[in-house]
């Protein structure tokens, strides 16, 4: 039977989806197969709850691991009839069958809103006994003093004891900031001894987006880019002189204005072209008026969405401002600031610790990608996107900086790439550089950013979105450098299949490498395995296995094969050997018997560029697995390669990767130099 965990709202208001949202990226790393149950949904049917759905979407769960129960009007009806037991019952149903496929099942509880919170709260108490599920209670602090607060814990824990219910964790949502150490010190922990987590409110999870509103009030777009994830920071009504209307615009402000007021139309859309000036977060034209033709052509470049409704500007004003945020919305930019916050205010460690989990026995995709992210946000770095042009590496860094994985800088100035031209100038002396071609080099964004590596001012640098490969690498051959006793830079491809993780090398960077580079590749790929939780047992392939066949290729990896277990006798390495027998038991038995590696490899080396490059996409595409990569490794400090038809989330995930090699990489080489910083995402 899935061991359940009930999440509770003990108060209107409390935030409760963040928790189960946070609770469930923590389980997931944690367990093999996690589950999420809603007993009283949201919407007319089961399948239509909002949170149902982001849960599905976020940890890839099907219909038998992610559902809904009963309606708010059959629930409503039922309690009108008498038949809570029929509630129970139909709950209880449900969850025994998603507990079949589970190992742990989040459990979701109702609102506690409006004149029905009472009745709720005992519905929750009921439900949670009988799915025999210890209670996670979260108490809303929003409008509530630190003392206040801590008599709703207080409050709060008692009427779950008396409802005999188990309580696993108390925690206290939507405080002032301002008001954290306060509540912390005013809470007491209970008779566990456990700790009471405290989250502060957040703006940017409170804001609504402009998507929202638009949804909200059903409104069109008519003209403007098709932003519906923008911020509303403030709402603005335009009823007033452009020049003092000016004077009270601010960025992410959503303006609502009558339609035919073409001088604050105009006034918007001058304002977002100027660097100086806010840009708003959307416009709203009222009262069914249109704007004239060349005004409409006008409003077609704006860098905001623009919509037009048929309400006058008051009803407008006020039906904006009744707007609210859900976490459940599903914008990934406020999952990634509520996942943020939950790292920053729950000791994971001592939560799991209280659940008994059973050992985790695969590596999902996702599973392995979620724990790149806290692996990275374990031990901040500072990572350098030099594109900052690209529109996808300034979403890309919005959402790492929004889950506080590491410090980012984006951009650089004038003065330090003087400063970077003159060290360069040195480095390169040799080579016939003078200060007047450092100057013009140091221009180049992969330069910039490789030297801010190597002094030491920032851990690593993830850039070619927009450049290519060899563009990226080249200014970290040049001065970055090998690490010792590594002879070249490769690269390795992370293979997540359903059940595991696979690394293959090389891929990306060395054509035709030879006996000494395969050696090098193979344990520069073993180090890197074992970097990222894969046990390395490293197969040299080839299109024989062991003596079975000859020729100068299968030589040269028989070689190779030989010269890393000279440099590394604790490695298993078996080789050559064919993909095969490397990594299927049965054929290993009759062509391998005996060998520690074939059958169960992890590591594959592949003899040459063409070969590798080509085996990975075709498992890619052939089996949906998961390439992550490529992963340079070798260089002294971190620097990686993107594809220009990366994602957002490829983004993500690599500068995640490099903020992982930058924890165990070679100190500067170079003091960092004393003038200023560059600018950081966010700061």
């Amino acid at each position: 039977m899935a061991k359940g965990i009930y999440v509770s709202a003990t108060t209107p208001g409390s935030g409760k989806s963040l928790i189960a949202l946070g609770l469930a990226d923590t389980l997931h790393r944690h367990a093999d197969r996690i589950g999420f149950f809603k007993p009283v949904v949201n919407g007319p049917d089961a399948d239509a709850d909002p949170m149902v759905a982001l849960m599905k979407a976020r940890f890839d769960l099907d219909g038998e691991r992610c559902r809904g129960g009963l309606t708010f009007a059959e629930v409503r009806g039922l309690l009108a009839e008498g038949k809570r037991e029929e509630i129970d019952s139909r709950c209880v149903e449900i969850f025994a069958e998603m507990a079949r496929h589970c190992d742990v099942v989040i459990v979701e509880g109702t609102d506690l809103t409006g004149q029905d919170a009472a009745v709720e709260f005992d519905l929750n108490a009921r439900l949670a006994n009988n799915l025999a599920a210890p209670v996670v209670a979260v108490v809303g602090a929003r409008g509530r003093t630190a003392l206040e607060t801590a008599d709703a814990v207080e409050v709060a824990r008692k009427e779950l004891v008396a409802a005999r219910c188990t309580l696993l964790a108390m925690m206290v949502n939507r405080a002032d900031p301002a008001d954290l150490e306060a509540i912390a010190a005013a809470v007491r922990p209970g008779a566990s001894g456990r700790p009471v987590y405290v989250f502060p409110e957040l703006d940017e999870i409170a804001r609504p987006t402009t998507g929202e509103v638009a949804a909200a009030l059903g409104l069109g777009q008519v003209a403007g880019r098709p932003d519906l994830e923008r911020d509303v920071r403030s709402i603005k009504v335009a009823a007033m002189s452009v020049a003092n209307f000016l004077h009270v615009l601010d960025d992410g402000a959503l303006v609502i204005a009558p339609g035919d007021r073409a001088d604050v139309l105009v006034a918007c859309l001058a304002s977002s072209f100027s660097p100086e000036s806010p840009v708003p977060a959307a416009l709203i034209l009222t009262g069914g008026l249109a704007p004239e033709p060349n005004i409409y052509s006008l409003l077609a470049q704006a860098p905001f969405p623009v919509f037009a409704t048929a309400d006058d500007t008051y009803v407008t004003a006020r039906r904006v401002s009744e707007v609210r945020s859900e976490i459940w919305s599903g914008h990934r930019r406020k999952v990634a600031s509520a996942l943020g916050l939950w790292s920053r205010r729950v000791d994971e460690a001592e939560l799991v610790e209280r659940l008994h989990l059973p050992r985790l026995e695969r590596t999902t995709p996702l599973r392995f990608l979620h724990e790149l992210i806290e692996r990275a946000r374990s031990q901040r770095r500072h990572i350098v996107l030099p594109e900052g042009t690209d529109i996808r590496i300034l979403r890309a860094a919005e959402i790492l900086h929004r889950r506080d994985v590491c410090e980012l800088t984006v951009l650089g100035r004038e003065a330090e790439v003087r400063e970077f031209a003159q060290k360069y100038a040195e480095l390169r002396a040799h080579k016939g550089v003078d200060l007047a071609k450092a100057l013009e080099v140091m221009q180049d964004e992969s330069y910039f950013g490789t030297m801010m590596v190597q002094l030491g001012v920032l851990d690593g640098m993830v850039s070619g979105a927009a450049h290519t490969t060899a563009h990226t690498i080249r200014p970290a051959l040049e001065f970055v450098k090998t690490r010792e006793g590594v002879k070249i830079v490769s690269s390795v491809f992370l293979m997540l299949m359903p059940d595991r993780v696979l690394v293959y090398g090389d891929c990306a960077v060395n054509p035709e490498p030879n006996v000494e580079q395969l050696a090098d590749i193979a344990v520069a790929s073993a180090e890197t395995a074992a970097q990222f939780g894969v046990q390395p047992r490293i197969a040299m392939l080839s299109y024989s296995t062991g003596g079975s066949g000859s020729g100068g290729a299968v030589d040269a990896v028989r070689q190779a094969t030989e010269l890393v277990r000279e440099r590394r006798p604790e490695l298993a390495v078996e080789g050559p050997i064919q993909y095969d027998a490397a990594v299927d038991a049965s054929i290993a038995a009759s062509k391998m018997p005996g060998s520690s590696v074939a059958g169960q490899a992890t590591v594959f080396i592949f003899p040459d560029l063409n070969t590798g490059n080509n085996t990975y996409k075709a498992v890619q595409q052939s089996s949906g697995a998961v390439a992550v990569g490529p992963v340079l490794q070798g260089l002294r400090k971190p620097v990686n390669d993107l594809s220009r038809g990366c994602t957002v989330e490829d983004i993500v995930n690599t500068v995640a990767i490099t903020a992982i090699q930058a924890q165990s990489a070679e100190p500067a080489a170079e003091p960092a130099p004393a003038a200023g910083h560059a600018s950081s995402a966010g700061s």
